[in-house]
């Protein structure tokens, strides 16, 4: 189980260095290649919205199936460990929304990118006639 989510954090790893370079300030030619290479990768790399959606649907079958240690006759070890399962479920919820808002994100920023080429390419042509 542990190696699923360390394949998540490397994908929101990955995914939140292609967001900073996508944003970085650069020139024309070089953003377009950029943009055109990140493209490229984005339509593979959509796994990580069902996969993060399998975790997350995980994470909440183990919360409602979770044993409660709020009484008295839970030990304080028990309680700590439980504490410790809430706390790494709630790490990992973090992690598969965020996976899913960075690719959203790449891929609006890919789009806009597109869709400003598209529209400088139509301005040109107007122009030209």
């Amino acid at each position: 189980m542990a190696l699923q989510w360390m394949i998540l954090a490397y994908v929101v790893a990955a995914e939140a260095a292609v967001a900073v370079v996508l944003t970085l300030p650069s020139p024309k030619a070089i953003r377009s290649r950029i943009v055109s290479v990140i493209s490229l990768i984005l339509q593979p790399s959509l796994f990580v919205i069902p996969f993060a959606g399998f975790q997350l649907l995980d994470i909440y079958w183990k919360n409602e199936h979770r044993l409660m240690c709020t009484g008295e006759v839970c030990t304080a070890a028990e309680r700590d460990r439980y504490e410790k399962s809430i706390y790494k479920s709630q790490r990992n919820a973090v992690l598969c929304v965020g996976a899913c808002l960075l690719y959203w994100c790449i891929y609006r920023v890919c789009k806009y990118h597109r869709d400003i080429e598209t529209m400088e390419e139509t301005e040109k042509r107007y122009k030209e006639q």
